[in-house]
């Protein structure tokens, strides 16, 4: 277990290395290669150096200074975890806080150098910081060689689990097709030739799966398309005999992942044309593109193919929140005799979730850490619970419970905030305006053209009137039997221009939370379906695709308008309809007074 020296004497090794290379300040995101939220224990770099879990934060080591920005999900949990170590806490995104290259201009000296590695950082990040560093007075220096290689010891090797073929009548179109359309898409660009470096693109693309990084079925690779070949760069041990002969039945040639590199440096040698590669590429592999390729810098095609669901994928994530709901309630109905009977913990409860999902058919794990807060743990966004802060519940308050799973047909992601016992007026009320927001933007219909940052008001109106806010998003795309969190669309106050479409999958989970009290978020998975067309253009509206019923001993009913109300008791029959025939009839019993109409 590593202690405040550990981290303390960390630092110092990585001011040494950055003396010996001149720098005068370095920075650490909490991405590797891929541009990936979530990183294989390889480059979990910034983890390692701080000590901070959270899944989102940079830190900066001057020579005699270090801070870490990170949001505000993990405000609370950075706090604790930093505690000793000599890093300062920057809250992100507050009008207070300094972003890192103002920081960095007050604490250096014009001149001085800032460093990065140039194989996590992606290429529009480095491009900002370097323009925004340029303005103080300061350079950036791009390097190469991954310094944790030298001071990291005992670094977890690359992963090399297998990969694995999802077949066709899962993904509802071949790697074949998916090849041919982003053939098409980039040669409207003027490219030939594409380079795909996220991980659930390359994945996507080839209907493969992996088990590379934690909670997401991807695997480390790259994926080179051109009009002469496609090259998946990848280590060899991962593919065995059925994955060779699929991959070579679909003209798709194998190169180790190290030598992407240098069959860059070839590129004009061997292909003809332009190469497409996106912004969010990591910067090296930016450099070495423009420095040996006419190259150009696009959105990858392929970010918006995969968030617009096919009818497979769509009916797929239909039979996945079927089997979801069924654990779900199975769960519930065991929660509400256990914690009376005494012995439960927020870690027991993670347990015993995975357990009833673990026996449906088709489940390949959780699609994140579940998040089991209880009482003042709640209102820490994204709060996971150690043998250190777990703590027992009791039939009072309530639960936070936000989990998911990835099963072959899809991935799920559910945010149920549970009631245990006796609540105060404050929560009742707090757990009613989460409530209101929720139905206010799952019932949503809007036209063609809209994007997710019209339609968050929606989740927030009611509580911006009791003068509440949430500083996290509203609502986050979710992979088919991929990664839970996927873009481009988004649902959140700040801008997101990706227009929304049917097809499309989305999160609706808005929040309130109150340190040291309670927090409270109820979350469902919405898929956008058409509504209507009229005179003035198409309209789109959400489908829901969770069944599980939403606590009902915490409303306050006479908050409800009547449309509200009804939204609530037809979600609740449709669950019900939905999972009736796959429980027993205790189950079934217990589900119909879950689900059963509320009234004034």
């Amino acid at each position: 277990m590593k202690t405040r020296a550990d981290i303390k004497e960390r630092i110092s090794a990585l001011r040494r290395l950055m003396e010996a290379y001149g720098l005068h300040a370095f920075i650490i995101p909490s991405t590797d290669p891929h541009s990936g939220e979530y990183v294989p224990e390889h480059w979990e770099s910034r983890k390692w150096i701080s000590g901070f879990t959270g899944s989102a934060g940079t830190v900066v080591i001057t020579l005699n200074d270090a801070g870490l920005w990170t949001d505000s999900r993990y405000f609370i949990q950075a706090e604790e975890q930093l505690e000793g170590t000599g890093i300062r806490l920057f809250k992100d995104r507050l009008p207070e806080t300094p972003s890192i290259p103002q920081w960095l201009g007050s604490v250096l000296e014009k001149g001085n150098q800032v460093g990065i590695d140039g194989w996590v950082n992606s290429h529009l990040e480095a491009e900002t910081l370097r323009n925004e560093l340029k303005s103080s007075g300061l350079s950036l220096v791009t390097i190469t060689e991954d310094p944790f290689d030298t001071i990291w010891s005992n670094r977890p090797s690359l992963p090399q689990s297998p990969i694995f073929i999802l077949d066709e009548k899962r993904t509802g179109a071949s790697c074949t097709e998916k090849i041919a359309r982003i053939q098409e898409a980039i040669a409207k660009n003027g490219a030939s030739a594409i380079i795909l470096s996220a991980l659930d693109e390359v994945a996507w693309t080839l209907n493969l799966r992996g088990d590379d990084v934690h909670c997401n079925p991807v695997f480390i690779s790259y994926l080179l398309i051109s009009k002469e070949d496609c090259t998946l760069y990848i280590l060899e041990e991962k593919i065995n005999d059925e994955v060779h002969a699929y991959l070579k039945a679909n003209h798709i040639h194998v190169q180790s992942y190290g030598t992407l590199a240098e069959d860059l440096r070839m590129f004009k040698e061997r292909h003809e044309g332009i190469l497409q590669i996106s912004l969010l590429a990591n910067e090296a592999l930016a450099n070495l593109s423009s420095q040996h390729a006419d190259t150009i810098f696009a959105p990858s095609p392929v970010a918006l193919m995969k968030a617009v669901k096919n009818e497979t994928e769509q009916e797929g994530f239909r039979k996945a929140m079927k089997r979801d709901g069924v654990a779900m309630v199975k769960f519930l109905r065991w929660l509400e005799k256990a914690v009376p009977a005494g012995g439960e913990t927020e870690i027991s409860v993670d347990q015993k979730l995975y357990a009833f999902r673990a026996e449906q058919a088709d489940f390949k794990g959780i699609s994140f850490d579940t998040i089991a807060g209880y009482k003042e743990h709640a209102a820490i966004v994204h709060y996971e619970a150690t043998p250190e802060t777990d703590i027992p519940l009791k039939a009072e308050g309530m639960l936070l419970l936000d989990s998911g799973a990835q099963y072959l047909d899809g991935t799920t992601d559910i945010t149920r905030t549970i009631v245990l016992g006796p609540l105060t007026e404050e929560e009742k009320t707090d757990y009613t305006l989460v409530l209101k927001g929720h139905l206010q933007l799952q019932n949503a219909h809007f036209p063609a053209g809209t994007c997710g940052t019209q339609l968050d008001i929606l989740a927030r109106h009611a509580m911006w009137k009791a003068g509440i806010n949430y500083l996290h998003g509203t609502g986050h795309g979710i992979g088919h039997f991929l990664c839970v969190h996927e873009g481009p669309h988004q649902v959140r106050m700040n801008h997101m221009p990706t227009l929304l479409e049917p097809g499309m999958i989305l999160t609706d989970e808005p929040g309130i939370y109150k340190a040291g009290r309670h927090g409270i978020r109820i979350e469902n998975t919405l898929l956008i379906v058409p509504a209507q067309e009229t005179e003035f253009g198409k309209f789109y509206k959400f489908e829901p695709l969770t069944l599980c019923p939403i606590d009902k001993e915490a409303i306050v009913v006479s908050m409800l308008t009547d449309e509200e109300l009804a939204w609530l008791n037809n979600y609740h029959q449709m669950v019900y309809d939905s999972l009736c025939p796959l429980l027993d009839k205790d189950e079934q019993n217990w589900l119909k007074e879950a689900t059963t109409p509320l009234k004034r």
